[in-house]
């Protein structure tokens, strides 16, 4: 009978246990078909295309890194701002050479023949043009703030040197040679940028920073004209040296490289010279760029000389001139973004 009673309860636990040891590999079972669930997707195909298609795509293959320019915003139109900065320092610098070719002609700072003296603004331009081409592979790389900061640095401390020059050929060093060279390091960037910002409005983006230059064209000989009579040219000079200073130190703060280009250009392309509409192009345009600065750089000398124009009248022909070109610079490349920029070129 004890023995009995002992195996009473064995015997009814038994189908107790095996009911437990059921539920628990059913939960098991349950659990692990879930998890899979998850893991491989939905039971429906449809449901799971549709899902799959719903999720956001990055850009295409093959796009640009960075994506697709912004064409708006702060950060695109700071660059606006910061190359019109560029645009202000460097043509903006050279389409002041005009008064400086009238005050020297004067023989105040030495004696040299008006021929002799549009030798600075010539190489002046011509540095600034040639540096582009040594200037355009760097950008690529990616030395886009070491451009500025070097660039700046060249034009401000032309115009330190100009300020203690005697003779002609220091001032064809300090103002033609070195503040041409950081013009070019600080032209190229101000348009090299803009296409990766800009699509549909670029060309009114590149007008609006072009402008730039003409402002200069229009501040800088007044700020001459009125400083020389009051602290003399050293310090006129240097005035406008520290206004070339505080004025780069907005694209300095501001301007950011987006994205670098998917290939470097080299220093120098033979394949180019295969392009017969890219050579007609650049052969035109040098043909006009020939005869364009003649009449900058001589015309408030020309007026003075003649008498047609005061002295006073004379020093102002060249803000008037640079005004007047604020809208050729702003609304016909606003106009090229609707019909093209050959379109407006050709009338």
């Amino acid at each position: 009978m004890a023995s009995q009673e002992y195996r009473a309860p064995i015997m009814d636990s038994e189908p107790k246990d095996l009911e437990n040891a059921s539920d628990k590999a059913t939960d098991s079972l349950d659990h692990h078909g879930s998890t899979d669930e998850e893991k491989f997707g939905h039971d429906h195909p449809e449901e799971a295309a549709a899902e799959a298609e719903a999720q956001p795509k990055g850009p295409p293959a093959g796009g640009p890194p960075g994506g697709p320019p912004p064409n708006g915003g702060l950060q695109a139109w700071l660059q606006v701002v910061g190359s019109w900065c560029l645009f202000f320092n460097t043509w903006g610098l050279l389409n002041t050479f005009g008064v400086y070719q009238t005050y020297y002609a004067s023989g105040a700072i030495f004696t040299a023949t008006s021929s002799d003296i549009s030798w600075i603004g010539s190489v002046q331009a011509l540095a600034l043009l040639l540096t582009g081409a040594f200037v355009g592979p760097v950008f690529d790389i990616g030395y886009f703030r070491y451009l500025l900061v070097g660039g700046g640095f060249l034009v401000v401390f032309g115009h330190m040197m100009l300020s203690l020059s005697h003779t002609l050929w220091q001032a064809v060093l300090a103002q033609g040679l070195c503040v041409g060279i950081g013009a070019g390091m600080l032209f190229v960037p101000a348009v090299a940028i803009m296409p990766t910002y800009f699509t549909t409005n670029l060309g009114l983006a590149i007008g609006l920073a072009a402008s730039g230059s003409s402002m200069g064209g229009i501040i800088y000989p007044i700020m001459f004209y009125k400083l020389i009579p009051e602290v003399g040219f050293p310090w006129a000079v240097r005035i406008l040296g520290f206004t070339v200073l505080a004025t780069l130190l907005i694209p300095i703060s501001v301007m950011k490289m987006r994205l670098k280009p998917a290939k470097v250009r080299a220093l120098f392309d033979p394949s180019a010279f295969t392009d017969l509409p890219y050579i007609w192009c650049v052969l035109t345009c040098t043909v006009g760029y020939i005869g364009l600065y003649v009449g900058i750089f001589y015309l408030s000398y020309f007026g003075q000389s003649t008498g047609i124009t005061d002295e006073s009248l004379s020093f102002y022909l060249v803000p008037i001139l640079n005004a007047a070109s604020v809208l050729g610079r702003t609304v016909p490349n606003w106009i090229s973004d609707k019909i093209g920029p050959l379109n407006v070129i050709t009338p």
